[in-house]
């Protein structure tokens, strides 16, 4: 009820540990944020980008000016793709490095700002790689300035510290966590969003709501963090299908993009722990799936996992896409169930096995998720133990 009384074509600016201007035509502010960076000192910059969206989004259009106007030099790195590489990375810190840059523009989904966020690093360490970063072989403390404008309504990491990169010569797809990489502006503009694909626009937001989920059942979570999650669950049962039927609907993007901003608050908070643990070997393995849609096909697996652990949290948080739950352990099958009636709601009906995977890929996805840096760290803090079996199940149970 309480959207009712929010202009969505007013501009707000949110505080996190980011400074969010959020609202339809928040693409604008870009002229401010340039004019306070350009007056520290940061006059050159990396964009960091994929091919199109970008400019087909019209963003690039207000950003190209604004930098001119300000009197900002720039080099474009367009070549970031869903579930970046160390590769990309490392070519664009060169790129940056042999320019002079002093801080990184990222415009897109969370690739472009994940992959910016790693290269703001290696302006800080010229003599490290994205190896370096990704293999935990150094714990960075500093970085340089990152402008985060975001294209998606599901990442949240313009509003935290974690960064996702894969390294694809050991099908590690490790994450990341430092505060130097807290980016120091973003823009939520919904009307940046619209251009989004059917199938993206369903998978960035069930990303989100696989970020509270994780978030609220976690061994760190915190009254904070699942509150966060009720109200994410509300807007993204709410608002998707009012977005899928009409990709214009600047409201719904709204409410989504606000979802998806505070989701990313929420794991900041309450960390993540099997959906993305176990994700991140699918799409190592398989760089052409969406994370999106590697969370969607494993959530309802972990849902009947860990119910009997958090019953109450999920009953609660899950009651907007799975009514009538009373929080007793014994409602695991009818939990997962219902999620999964949601997805298919939603038109996200897919298995493991559509994706390509078989059961013979289950002790080689289980060994990556122990083994690929920083995922273990992950598991330990799910609610249902770090057994191998546990996570051997939650993949059987996806197939």
């Amino acid at each position: 009820m309480w959207e009712k009384d929010i202009n969505i074509n007013e501009v707000r600016e949110i505080r996190t540990r980011t400074n969010v201007y959020f609202g339809v035509g928040a693409i604008n502010k870009i002229d401010d944020i340039l004019k306070d960076v350009k007056a520290k000192g940061f006059d050159k910059v990396i964009v960091m980008s994929g091919r199109n969206a970008y400019k087909a989004t019209g963003a690039w259009d207000v950003v190209e000016k604004a930098l001119k106007d300000n009197g900002i030099g720039y080099v474009n790195y367009d070549k970031v793709t869903p579930n970046p590489t160390t590769v990309h990375v490392n070519e664009a810190a060169k790129m940056a490095i042999d320019f002079g840059a002093k801080a990184v523009i990222a415009i897109g989904g969370g690739s472009p700002t994940d992959a910016g966020k790693s290269v703001a690093i290696l302006l800080e360490y010229p003599e490290k790689t994205a190896e370096d970063i990704y293999d935990f072989t150094f714990a960075p403390d500093k970085a340089a300035p990152i402008i985060s404008i975001n294209l998606t309504h599901g990442t949240g990491t313009e509003t935290n510290r974690f960064a996702v990169v894969t390294n694809l010569e050991k099908d590690f797809k490790p994450a990341i966590a430092y505060d130097c990489i807290y980016p120091m502006y973003a823009i939520d503009d919904p009307q940046l969003m619209t251009k989004l694909s059917p199938k993206q626009t369903r998978y960035v937001s069930i990303d989100a709501v696989n970020h509270v989920v994780e978030a609220a059942t976690s061994l760190v979570a915190s009254p904070y963090s699942i509150e966060l999650a009720k109200q994410v669950i509300e807007l993204v049962a709410k608002y998707l299908p009012k977005a899928i039927a009409n990709p214009d609907d600047l409201e719904a993007r709204y409410f989504l993009a606000y979802a998806a901003m505070m989701g990313g608050v929420c794991f900041d908070n309450g960390l993540l722990h099997y959906t993305h643990a176990l994700e991140h070997p699918l799409s190592a393995v398989k760089p052409e799936l969406s994370h999106g849609l590697g969370l969607a096909i494993l959530l309802p697996a972990v849902v009947k996992t860990i119910y009997k652990d958090r019953a109450a949290t999920l009953a609660d948080i899950l009651a907007p896409i799975v009514p009538n739950l009373t929080g007793n352990p014994d409602e695991a099958q009818k939990a997962a169930d219902g999620v999964y009636e949601w997805l298919k709601s939603v038109d996200v009906p897919e298995k493991l096995t559509d994706m390509g995977f078989s059961s013979n890929d289950v002790d080689r996805l289980t060994d990556l998720a122990f083994t690929t840096p920083s995922l273990d760290a992950l598991i330990n803090i799910g609610p249902s133990g770090n057994s191998r079996e546990v996570v051997r199940k939650i993949y059987e149970e996806s197939l």
